[in-house]
């Protein structure tokens, strides 16, 4: 164990990842996680973890760990390397793979391939380890799902022992955890992702949107930061349905999300969503009511576009506007939806914004009646 201070470093260091994994709730986490465990135990000055970009043949750095070369950062924005430069990642493994074995970790030394030092490559990570004062560096594959994700690299400063056999069998070991600690947070990420996303149009669902505004409004109430909301209801999916099928109401529900997103994406921040149904809406942080209610302008001649359906009905509600305090999630909801449900009612091919309406505004109106009061009044969806 060459320069790793003992079996009982190595120990602790497996137990503080697993520990670091488990814990983990993004993939990022767990990879910084290993690279400071696998630098731990094996008595390295530096570690990295890398991922295959397969698609664009290139290795990228996601974390970089430890005593750092003056041209590395601890999660570089941009460090990426062609796979071209670095192909041991495609040959090592693949030679292992079809020799009936199981990829295994290698060493590279800045001396170049010496020795039984077996899948040495004497390219550019030989020159990157003299570049960068190193005298060797431990390279473990990241298997995921049977495919090479990406790697685990762990280097020691120059005057160091060079890593040996067994520190190539313990990296595989803690490539291993890393695997399973990327994994995990993939699969619950998944599960998050798939909890806050409306499965038909890949937008943001309403449990997002409930969560983002109450988040968006505990900023406006600290510091007066504006929050929109534009709520959309599109006409005719009902009439495209019965008369074209339920396949083609789904194109138009897509086709529909797609434009929203596109408008959406004038308003840095924003969230795009699908509430259910033929309902959509738009939730601004940080943006005037002008501009808000000029990319909902976009929205209604955008739909017209799509060439289905008849058009959309919109409502819009901003704390920048002139509709009373706004005290919580509920009552921005109801202003904008009593917005729309005016669109809708007056056949309005423009957007109906809260708070406009001279001298008392209908929709404010609208909005602050107790259930019940009035026979006008829209039942608001589950949210009285």
């Amino acid at each position: 164990m060459n320069g790793t201070g003992g079996g009982d470093v190595r120990l602790r260091a497996v137990a503080e990842l697993a520990r670091a994994v488990a814990a983990a709730k993004s993939p990022m986490e767990a990879v910084v996680a290993a690279a400071t465990a696998a630098r731990v135990a094996l008595g390295g000055t530096m570690a990295a973890v890398s991922r295959w970009e397969r698609d664009r043949g290139r290795l990228r750095v996601l974390v970089n760990d430890g005593d750092l070369a003056p041209d590395e950062e601890a999660q570089p924005d941009e460090e990426v390397y062609s796979v071209a430069d670095f192909p041991e990642i495609v040959e090592f493994l693949h030679g292992r793979w079809t020799e009936g074995g199981e990829p295994h970790a290698w060493v590279e030394t800045a001396e170049g391939p010496a020795g039984d030092r077996t899948g040495a490559y004497c390219h550019q990570r030989v020159a990157m380890l003299r570049r960068r004062g190193r005298s060797s560096c431990v390279i473990a594959p990241i298997l995921l799902h049977g495919l090479a994700w990406g790697e685990l690299y762990v280097a020691r400063a120059a005057g160091r022992p060079v890593f040996d056999r067994d520190d190539t069998e313990f990296a595989t070991v803690l490539a291993a955890l890393t695997a399973a600690g990327i994994a995990q947070t993939e699969r619950l990420a998944e599960v998050r992702r798939l909890a806050f996303t409306d499965p038909l149009t890949g937008l943001a669902n309403r449990r997002a949107v409930d969560q983002r505004l109450e988040e968006a409004l505990e900023r406006h109430r600290a510091d007066g930061t504006p929050v929109s909301l534009v709520v959309c209801d599109l006409n005719g999916l009902k009439r495209v349905n019965d008369q074209l099928g339920h396949a083609v109401g789904d194109r138009l529900l897509v086709g529909f999300g797609s434009v929203l997103s596109l408008c959406g994406a004038a308003l840095e921040e924003s969230l795009v969503a699908r509430l259910g149904g033929d309902e959509f809406c738009l939730l601004s942080v940080g943006h005037g009511a002008e501009d808000v209610v000029r990319v909902a302008e976009e929205l209604c001649v955008r739909t017209k576009w799509l060439g289905l359906g008849d058009g959309v009905a919109v409502g819009v509600a901003s704390t920048d506007a002139e509709i009373g305090q706004v005290t919580s999630a509920r009552r921005l909801f109801r202003l904008a939806d009593a917005a729309q449900y005016r669109a809708k009612a007056l056949h309005s091919i423009e957007p109906v914004v809260a708070g406009r309406g001279a001298p008392e505004d209908p929709v404010v109106r609208l909005a602050d009646q107790p259930a019940g009061h009035d026979v006008e009044r829209r039942r608001f969806r589950g949210r009285d």
